[in-house]
């Protein structure tokens, strides 16, 4: 199988490389991950927007989840990397399950430094990949291991976040 260089016309040759490659910001020319984590913001206040209880935010994340198991799947065949660095949608759902766990300030001012260590905590861990994340990025392929990895990295970052908010 031959490995592609992904493009805008790759990114829009089918639904699933356009969300897998986060809506284009997985083309970014440096860090990818970083600019697709990003968007894990606006993803978390659609989801809050449209669910305003914990369950059925859940709900819809794991929806998203799912999505990107399909999404990264098949543009990880089309491309020829089971992993591609451009995929970033594995970031984008990550993060704004890390930002299911900020306090309600979220939606204020006062909500914008958790915001912040979130997000330098979220990109730490999915970078690090301490155990078990590099073992499952290691072992699991394919779509779902593109997703869990990050889901690993996340639970590192909120694990992190509810120490702190302990503390203060």
């Amino acid at each position: 199988m031959t490995t592609l260089q992904p493009d805008f016309k790759f990114l829009f040759a089918h639904p699933a490389h356009l969300i897998a490659f986060g809506f284009g910001s997985g083309l970014a020319p440096k860090a990818p991950g970083t600019v697709g984590t990003l968007l894990g913001l606006p993803l978390f206040w659609l989801i809050a927007a449209a669910a305003p209880d914990l369950p059925n935010r859940i709900i819809l994340l794991i929806a998203a989840f799912l999505l990107g198991v399909w999404a990264c799947g098949r543009t990880g065949r089309a491309l020829g990397v089971a992993d591609h660095g451009g995929m970033v949608w594995d970031e984008i759902v990550a993060f704004a399950l890390v930002l299911m766990f900020i306090p309600a300030l979220l939606f204020t001012p006062a909500g914008w430094p958790w915001i912040a260590l979130a997000f330098a905590l979220f990109r730490l861990f999915d970078i690090l990949k301490p155990w078990p994340i590099r073992l499952a990025d290691a072992h699991l392929k394919n779509g779902f291991g593109v997703m869990f990895d990050d889901l690993l990295a996340a639970a590192y970052a909120i694990a992190a976040i509810k120490g702190m908010q302990w503390l203060v």
